[in-house]
């Protein structure tokens, strides 16, 4: 079967996580929003995205938020039904998680933050579960942004996945001198490192994590 979707000229398409029916696309930036905040910092002729999601398997198109000068978008998700999405209004210098229910059309702002909360967008977007808004800096720290504020301490290498209960989870690599991939939990409320596991993470596009060793 052929099927011709209409896009507005957004041809790169991604499976929204936590999702098996919905994919999202941006005309530009992937959802980097620390490009995004150069972008409109330059002033450069890309001065806002556009966010768009279809449906699978009827071809549906929406809009959850229509595009507007120096409003730039997030990498979304889908958690609890809804689609989440990350955005970044530079000019009135805010963040905002907004949540579109598919079934009702419906929107609901579930937190609007300063921009100034933290350093820079460097690595900015959600998380789960449940529902963080993190950044991943380089300065080797994680910040939990939302709901609540906690800092934690990595490696170099480490890359922070998702939190399960009072666990958070990375990746992690190491070549010494062989290559080794290694997946590290740590206490949610310390921080400390509970268990190196040798192996990696894979979401799968329901949003269930498995842990391959």
């Amino acid at each position: 079967m052929l099927r011709q979707i209409h896009t507005g000229g957004i041809y790169n398409l991604y499976p929204l996580e936590g999702s098996s029916q919905w994919y999202w696309g941006m005309d530009c930036t992937g959802g980097d929003l620390y490009e995004g905040e150069e972008l409109f910092t330059d002033g450069h002729q890309v001065d806002r995205t556009r966010l768009i999601f279809i449906h699978q398997p009827d071809g549906k198109v929406v809009e959850p938020i229509p595009s507007k000068k120096g409003q730039y978008f997030g990498r979304p998700l889908f958690y609890e039904n809804k689609i989440i999405l990350l955005v970044a209004d530079f000019p009135e210098k805010q963040l905002r998680i907004l949540s579109y229910d598919p079934e009702t059309e419906a929107i609901s702002t579930l937190a609007t933050l300063p921009r100034s909360i933290t350093e820079d967008c460097y690595n900015l977007q959600l998380k789960l579960s449940p529902l963080m808004l993190v950044r991943q800096g380089q300065e080797n720290n994680l910040e939990i942004l939302w709901p609540v504020q906690k800092t934690y301490a990595m490696d170099l290498q480490e890359s922070f996945r998702c939190r399960h209960g009072d666990e958070l989870y990375f990746e992690t690599w190491y070549e010494d001198p062989d290559y080794r991939d290694e997946i590290v939990i740590r206490d949610f409320h310390t921080g400390n490192v509970l268990k190196r596991l040798p192996g990696i993470l894979m979401t799968t596009p329901d949003g269930e994590i498995w842990m391959l060793d």
